[in-house]
């Protein structure tokens, strides 16, 4: 998995970004072609997975656009694809999940409650 960090800053009318700790640079007129144009020079050092990106405006002239290549994509609120370092751990929480919900309806019982009383 790779983490591509961007500090972007506006001036001129032209938008320039510079890699933090990195040496890939890119400038573009808008943020969307710059970010477009980014996202394509990460691909072009490292293809190893899925694509995730984060543009965030720090001020009217500056911004932080991360690029995340890899790891676990969320989809419909599940994870669609996970490292294999992951998958244990994902599979331990559901379980996890499930006893707690056949307690909770262990403890409505104990009272004597139903759904219909």
């Amino acid at each position: 998995m790779g983490v591509f960090t961007f500090v972007l800053r506006h001036s001129n009318g032209e938008w320039k970004a510079k890699q933090h700790s990195g040496d890939i640079e890119a400038s573009a007129a808008s943020t969307f072609a710059i970010q477009r144009s980014l996202v394509n020079a990460v691909l072009a050092v490292d293809a190893s997975g899925g694509v995730q990106s984060s543009f965030s405006t720090v001020s009217p002239t500056s911004a932080v656009f991360q690029v995340i290549v890899g790891g676990a994509a969320i989809v419909g609120g599940g994870v669609a694809a996970a490292p294999a370092g992951a998958a244990p751990a994902a599979e331990a929480a559901a379980p996890a999940k499930k006893e707690e919900k056949v307690e909770e309806e262990e403890d409505e019982e104990e009272f004597g409650l139903s759904l219909f009383d």
